[in-house]
């Protein structure tokens, strides 16, 4: 009898281990293979799958490569910025794949393609991330389904115009201190790297409309959450091996180190503030301030025991806020003073026009911003030139049927390159790669030809919820710098543009400045 039992115990434990080691199988090798001999009998081509590292070895070392030298302000940025992406669409042509470790990503370069995956936001989700990159972001932007639909709901109203408007002094007052600092360092010297202080002001900005008198505390997560970016975007391109982030490595210590600094920093302000809006003494004139009021208001309306958001949900929200809004109006400030340094009449023309509506001393007020036609041309330009984020990835839970004629299976990961429909020459004709604001003097619709091949920001049901707030930042910096100076690309500036989450100047941007 003991016998048997032994013989049953060893033959269950084979049973284990044989299911364990056929869904391994499955996973690293057997399932990416049908996938692939599915997307090329469709006429899509990329290179053979190899196992669980597919393609990330290549691409890390292409972007090494591509990040050792410089280019000129002229060239075609796409093969720095995706390098491995333009070796695949120059070897095997626009209907490609690529392998994100055992994960097959097929390039969407067609725009009403595009426009359906960015429609359907049910079947086209958020693609699942390395768990230690979730330290630096989640929120809304991860999200997906009822908690995407949910949390949305409670956001939005921190982001309506009328509520912006009255966060335009706290754009302003951060714009007079950059100003400020630009004027002492040019008492040393008329080069200056503007970079570091455009990332300050956006970062200033945040903290003022984010948490309001506790900014001084928003700065101290700034710093940290600049650290933890770093470090996620090394992590963006290793593989994801179940388990690693467990591991006691350097980088695992150090990010979940400055998670846990995060977290308390920000739910202690967090929980003063919901102290004060109990005993009726808090604002809703900041953004943390109007997100828990239409928390605590949307208390209840989601299902019998579920209440709005929770501390920890809020805390990810305000750690959104911070990472999404800072790092794109800081990269569009930045390019826009690179290209304008470099294009003198574009630069005078959208001075003309700030002195015109402003005046010399006038403080810029909401409806003069909104109605600043040429600034807003050339900020429509440098999101199409230099786009903040290069590429935007979607993963499908279920086989679908993408436009006429592409089937796609579980599991398949969709990217739509932004960067290259914005450079596409079939869209926006020969002069695709020149910097041209006159395309959108009509508008983005009449410059697209009606064509989906345009969203920086995103666009559908999830286009970025920030988007207003940044564009009004970024023209009342403008405004304020074309007043105070003129400027000019410096001979030590070197052309880097890299993606690092988003896309920046890798040496920065030593600009010569004029006080006028």
């Amino acid at each position: 009898m003991y016998e048997l039992t032994e013989i049953v115990s060893y033959l269950l434990v084979a049973a284990v281990a044989a299911w364990w080691g056929w869904g391994i199988l499955e996973w690293i090798w057997l399932k990416p293979r049908r996938i692939e001999k599915h997307l090329r009998s469709q006429g899509y081509r990329g290179n053979p799958y190899k196992v669980l590292f597919g393609d990330l070895k290549d691409f890390s070392a292409l972007s090494k490569l591509a990040r050792s030298t410089p280019i000129s302000l002229s060239d075609d940025i796409v093969p720095r910025v995706v390098s491995f992406l333009h070796k695949t669409i120059n070897a095997y042509g626009r209907k490609t794949f690529m392998w994100y470790g055992h994960i097959p990503r097929v390039h969407i370069l067609e725009p009403e393609l595009a426009r359906e995956v960015l429609s359907k936001n049910f079947n086209y989700l958020k693609p699942k991330t390395n768990p230690l990159s979730r330290l630096l972001v989640t929120g809304l932007v991860t999200y997906d389904l009822d908690q995407w639909v949910k949390h949305r709901k409670i956001i939005n109203p921190a982001f309506h115009m009328e509520k912006l408007k009255l966060m335009l002094p706290a754009f302003h007052v951060s714009c007079v201190e950059m100003i400020s600092g630009w004027e002492k360092a040019m008492e040393d010297s008329k080069e200056v790297d503007v970079w570091p202080h455009i990332q300050t002001l956006s970062a200033d900005v945040i903290s003022r409309t984010a948490f309001g008198s506790s900014y001084q505390q928003g700065r101290k997560i700034f710093q940290l959450l600049k650290l933890l970016a770093e470090l996620a975007a090394q992590v963006l391109t290793s593989i994801y091996i179940p388990g690693w982030r467990f591991l006691p490595t350097s980088r695992n210590r150090r990010m979940k180190n400055i998670e846990k600094q995060l977290n308390k920093l920000l739910t202690d302000l967090i929980n003063k503030r919901i102290q004060a809006l109990k005993a009726g003494e808090a604002t809703n004139e900041d953004l943390l301030g109007i997100l828990l009021e239409s928390n605590f208001r949307d208390e209840g309306k989601y299902g019998k025991g579920v209440v709005g958001m929770t501390i920890k949900e809020i805390v990810a929200e305000c750690k959104l806020f911070y990472f999404a809004g800072q790092e794109t109006t800081a990269v569009l400030l930045v390019w826009t003073m690179v290209l304008l340094a470099h294009h003198q009449e574009w630069q005078q023309r959208a001075r003309d026009e700030v002195f015109q509506v402003f005046g010399k001393d006038g403080k810029p007020n909401f409806d003069g911003l909104v109605h600043l036609k040429i600034v807003t041309m050339i900020l429509n330009e440098v999101l199409r030139l230099y786009p903040p984020v290069l590429q935007l990835s979607r993963i499908i839970n279920e086989d679908i049927k993408l436009g006429e004629s592409l089937n796609l299976k579980a599991g398949t990961m969709v990217t739509l390159p932004i960067i290259l429909l914005h450079h596409d020459k079939k869209i926006w004709g020969d002069d695709a790669k020149e910097f041209k604001p006159e395309r959108f003097a009509e508008g983005i619709s009449k410059a697209t030809k009606g064509q989906h091949s345009y969203f920086p920001f995103s666009s559908g049901p999830r286009v970025c919820i920030g988007q207003n707030f940044a564009l009004l930042e970024a023209k009342m910096a403008v405004a304020m710098i074309l007043r105070s100076f003129s400027f000019e690309l410096s001979p030590s500036y070197a052309h880097a543009p890299y993606p690092i989450i988003t896309t920046q100047p890798q040496f920065g941007a030593p600009l010569i400045m004029h006080k006028l």
